[in-house]
């Protein structure tokens, strides 16, 4: 029996899809570790550091005790307070679109790698914002004067999930560039 080359494409029945798919299940799971690796290195050195406190790790990295009420490198830092509540929003509005986009396609493995270390950094930081105000930062790079703003394992996942996404990107025009295209 052959199939009518003009009736719509059936998806491949071996690739599952939305919540029920062990490959979106995997992506939660990842997003979850990170987010507990997160949370439990921040309570670690909020727990064994003075705020403001720093222990030299090398000539160029310290270990130190910053909160940071506003975003990436302190942006609305100074605002009244605001700011906890618009990038929680922000986060959980882009926890919804990942999730949305994992469910969807979960067999793409760089593109859902990127997105669960975007999502577990999110929610990592969302839940610092939620429950303290503030997003707890320990790790400190410097080189004589110049300091790099503190940051954390979320905001590490975060930086992870957008080179990733960069790459899947120049990955996806690549195979365009090399796929030939029909003629008529």
């Amino acid at each position: 029996m052959s199939k009518d080359p003009l009736s719509k494409p059936t998806p491949d029945k071996h690739i599952r899809r939305g919540f029920k798919s062990r490959g979106f299940w995997f992506w939660v799971i990842l997003a979850l570790i990170i987010v507990a690796a997160d949370q439990y290195t921040k309570g670690w050195f909020d727990a064994h550091l003075y705020y403001g406190e720093r222990w030299p790790i090398l000539p160029f990295l310290d270990a130190t005790l910053l909160y940071n009420p506003g975003a990436a490198f302190s942006f609305l830092a100074g605002a009244d307070g605001w700011q906890r509540w618009f990038f929680s929003l922000i986060a959980l509005v882009a926890t919804i679109l990942i999730v949305y986009w994992l469910q969807r396609q979960p067999d793409k493995k760089l593109f859902c790698t990127a997105l669960s270390c975007i999502l577990g950094g999110a929610l990592g930081n969302v839940l610092d914002r939620i429950l303290h105000g503030h997003v707890i930062d320990f790790i400190l790079f410097h080189w004589q004067s110049w300091h790099f703003p503190a940051f954390n394992v979320a905001d590490i996942a975060i930086t992870i999930g957008a080179a990733l996404l960069i790459i899947e990107e120049f990955l996806r025009i690549q195979r365009a560039k090399n796929t030939p295209t029909s003629r008529r």
